[in-house]
């Protein structure tokens, strides 16, 4: 949005943070289990043309914009994560795909962390700025700058009014989708060009990818023209990116974490966020930082927990609440991974010191006959999804331990043919 009719048509919302504020405290006050109900009966067009009086009286939508975004509006049945009668569910996620070694390829990040190093050199006074306002280390924003669109090289695909209204019409997870495709809809009220508004597959847009809600409550004017421009203003989505952070939690002058060597009196099954301990704990049971590295000081009484991306597999790391925070931006312990160590290239890092073994993809339906087979026996499985996490990871781990099996916390058919046996 950088012509000045663009940036005029922009004023009313950019950098108006009280206006923000009062958008994000909107309340949805309706029945889901009722509208989701009557929503199944609907066509696309019904659908649309029922979500006229939220947007008019909750997101202060007019007719005009309502009418501009939606006439002719077609879904595109092309997408994942829909639910269609009669066609299997499709995932195009790569962070639940893809094997961890293909995902967190090394020849890719070595390519990122050449061009980030670039960026730190040429917004190397921006990004200082806004690691003295909001704490966030210049290269984490980068590594998500990186992460999202190649450091803006790549533009998405999509229209993100259909694929939002798409998703939020037969989409797995509609009721979110229904609130971001209203929050799209203000954002055309407050000016942004639609041809802007080009976006993933899940209707993140901009340099950073921002959900539509998320550019009420994270962006950040960072030139204080008034105009926070996500899509064509580096300085202004590193400051968005830094400042969803902050708000996700991330604390300042503490590290992601850092890659160990697990000891032999313990193994993957430890991992995940409910067995977290200080470093002081870690350390007392013999885990080690790979290549003999000492600990910094000052962490003795700081919460970490293992994490074990590709099981066994793979390296793990004691992680902190800082890849939490990561872990907000996506929901993803690859994601979090790759931001973590893209970022420390760019200081000048290097590879993960311990290989990824090839594993092949991600399976869904084996991913989800393990947690169906682990919940059958008790474990503490509360979403059966076909996605892996740390707890299914962690809940694997400890089936394999209990029953006299190599642990590698990984889900596989003969863990699949164990779970399903007597």
């Amino acid at each position: 949005m950088s012509t000045g009719a663009a940036r005029k048509r922009s004023e009313p919302w950019a950098g108006g943070f009280a206006v923000m504020m009062l958008v994000v405290a909107i309340t949805l006050a309706i029945s889901t289990g009722q509208r989701l109900h009557a929503e199944q009966s609907q066509s696309f067009a019904e659908f649309i043309e029922s979500l006229w009086p939220e947007a008019r009286d909750k997101f202060q939508v007019s007719h005009t914009t309502f009418d501009r975004a939606t006439k002719g509006l077609k879904p595109d049945l092309s997408l994942p994560d829909l639910a269609l009668k009669g066609k299997p569910r499709t995932v195009r996620q790569a962070e639940f795909t893809r094997a961890p070694s293909e995902y967190l390829d090394s020849a890719y990040l070595g390519r990122l962390a050449q061009t980030g190093r670039g960026l730190a050199a040429k917004f190397k006074s921006e990004l200082a700025e806004i690691e003295t306002r909001f704490g966030v280390e210049s290269a984490i924003v980068l590594a998500i700058f990186g992460r999202e669109t190649a450091f803006g090289a790549y533009t998405p695909e999509h229209d993100a009014i259909r694929v939002l209204a798409t998703q939020a019409w037969t989409g797995r997870r509609k009721e979110r989708f229904r609130g971001e495709f209203l929050y799209a809809l203000k954002l055309l009220e407050m000016g942004v060009p639609r041809e802007k508004m080009r976006a993933s597959w899940a209707g993140a847009m901009g340099l950073t990818q921002f959900l539509p809600s998320e550019f009420f409550t994270h962006v950040h004017d960072f030139g204080g023209d008034g105009y926070a421009d996500l899509f064509d203003s580096v300085p202004d989505a590193l400051a968005s990116a830094a400042r969803q952070l902050k708000n996700h939690g991330w604390v300042r002058d503490l590290e992601w974490g850092y890659e160990l060597v697990i000891p032999q009196s313990a193994d993957c099954a430890m991992e995940g966020p409910a067995g977290s301990m200080t470093f002081a704990q870690w350390i007392e049971k013999g885990f080690k930082r790979v290549g003999g590295k000492p600990w910094p000081a000052g962490l003795d009484n700081v919460q970490a927990y293992l994490m074990s991306p590709a099981g066994g597999h793979g390296p793990s790391f004691l992680v902190t609440d800082n890849f939490k925070a990561i872990r907000e931006y996506n929901t993803s312990d690859l994601y979090a991974t790759f931001i973590g160590n893209l970022a420390d290239r760019i200081r000048g890092g290097g590879d993960f010191q311990t290989p990824w073994k090839a594993i092949g993809p991600q399976k869904t339906a084996v991913i989800r006959a393990v947690q169906e087979g682990l919940k059958a026996r008790g474990h503490p499985i509360a979403v059966i999804d076909g996605f892996i996490g740390s707890n299914t990871r962690r809940e694997a781990g400890q089936f394999q331990r209990a029953n006299g099996m190599k642990v590698d916390c990984w889900p596989s058919e003969d863990l699949v043919r164990k779970l399903n046996a007597g």
